[in-house]
């Protein structure tokens, strides 16, 4: 299982809006996109300054995944993140 931000690069799109407006208009880091871009853990903190600029509850930006209920290329990014974790 592991936490996809799909959620999030579609209000993106629905609202046209790029990555770099994201990063600028809730104050995170460019290492944060690339972060979320990856399915990559970020803190809490990133998360509620993305909700507070987009106006959104978390729900509307990531959901959990089961990785059988997911693509390939989701399932690799899962690994490679349960192999980051358990270093």
């Amino acid at each position: 299982m592991y936490i996809s931000y799909k959620k999030l690069w579609k209000m993106l799109i629905d609202r046209d809006m790029k990555r770099l407006d994201l990063q600028k208009t809730a104050g995170i880091s460019a290492s944060s996109i690339a972060k979320l871009g990856k399915c990559e853990n970020v803190t809490t903190e990133v998360l509620i300054k993305i909700c507070q600029a987009l106006k959104c509850d978390l729900s509307d930006i990531m959901e959990l995944v089961h990785e059988d209920s997911s693509s390939p290329l989701e399932k690799e990014i899962g690994r490679r993140n349960a192999d980051v974790n358990l270093r």
